[in-house]
């Protein structure tokens, strides 16, 4: 998962703290929340690049299945879904909404 969202995260590690939810994005002490960034970016103030960590319930059910794919292209999808999902929970926004569109339908495609 790391390799594949290289370009989104600064990290990809196992989560201590989720159940239910199959990943989530935490930013260093060091970084302010995602929301409140987005309010000062939108102020335009000048925010340094960063990039949030990802963190994946191993125990979910979704981890698992995506563990055992072969094909480097389903497997980047799921990666991008994932991250993705992490990201609305958050309350955030998308930055290639018919990209994430896309890639649910190839998904929902071959589940079937």
């Amino acid at each position: 998962l790391s390799e594949a969202l290289s370009d989104e995260v600064s990290e990809v590690r196992a989560s201590q703290r989720l159940t239910d939810s199959a990943s989530c994005l935490v930013l260093s002490e060091q970084e302010l929340a995602m929301h409140m960034r987005r309010m000062l970016e939108q102020a335009g103030q000048k925010m340094p690049d960063s990039k949030p960590v990802l963190e994946v319930n191993l125990d979910h059910q979704l981890l698992k299945q995506v563990a055992t794919i072969d094909s480097e292209d389903q497997f980047k999808d799921w990666a991008e879904l994932l991250f993705e999902q992490a990201v609305l929970a958050e309350g955030g926004q998308l930055e290639d909404p018919a990209g994430f569109v896309q890639r649910v339908n190839r998904l929902m495609l071959n589940a079937g």
